[in-house]
């Protein structure tokens, strides 16, 4: 599976952004502890796949971040880690680190690197170090591998969401998943957390 190079409307070409998945992950320590040091070979935004509900969710982050990037008006240290706390529904940077970022028990990653001028990188590159460094398997990053990885309960929970769509649990899609009414109940959940990421700050 190949890192897949993603263009995103409004965001001008030469900030080119990487993306790969992984699931299965067995260093997840090793690559947390890579990210504390501030190892600067391991500049990326390191995202725990189980709170990612689509594709949608992630790219809103990432154009936000971005966005805030080319304003100047990034909150955190850089445009990866903003990317993890443009996850976020509050204002609270070490909080969203801890809910969305990689931890020692990780088990499916979101990797997603960002290219600059400044700091320019090739997708060859990214991949072959990606290869070397993650101890995982890596997969599509789609909707319905990402909906596998998903645990629906703790998405609820970081985003104060009382609602009842078709997906259980990590995973677990009951019998009508698929159907017009469960698509359309996923569509909307996704639209409640987009929803709660681009009203942060203003109700916090």
């Amino acid at each position: 599976m190949a890192l897949e190079c993603i263009n995103l409307e409004h965001v001008p070409a030469s900030h080119t952004i990487h993306a790969a998945l992984f699931q299965n992950i067995k260093n997840a320590s090793f690559l947390h502890q890579q990210l504390l040091a501030g190892n600067t070979e391991f500049e990326y935004a390191l995202i725990d796949a189980s709170v990612i509900i689509s594709r949608l969710h992630a790219l809103a982050a990432i154009y936000r971040a971005v966005n805030d990037l080319l304003g100047n008006k990034l909150r955190s240290r850089n445009v990866h880690s903003e990317i993890v706390f443009s996850l976020s529904p509050n204002n609270n940077i070490a909080e969203s680190f801890r809910r969305f970022g990689i931890s020692p028990e990780t088990t499916s990653l979101l990797v997603i690197k960002v290219s600059t001028p400044s700091s320019p990188a090739a997708g060859e590159d990214i991949q072959s170090h990606l290869s070397k460094v993650v101890d995982g398997e890596q997969v599509d990053f789609s909707d319905g591998v990402l909906r596998a990885m998903t645990d629906m309960v703790r998405v609820k929970k970081i985003y104060k969401l009382n609602y009842s769509s078709g997906v259980n649990g990590r995973g677990k899609e009951n019998a009508v998943y698929g159907s017009d009414r469960t698509s359309q109940d996923s569509k909307e959940l996704e639209m409640l957390i987009l929803g709660s990421m681009a009203l942060r700050g203003a109700t916090n």
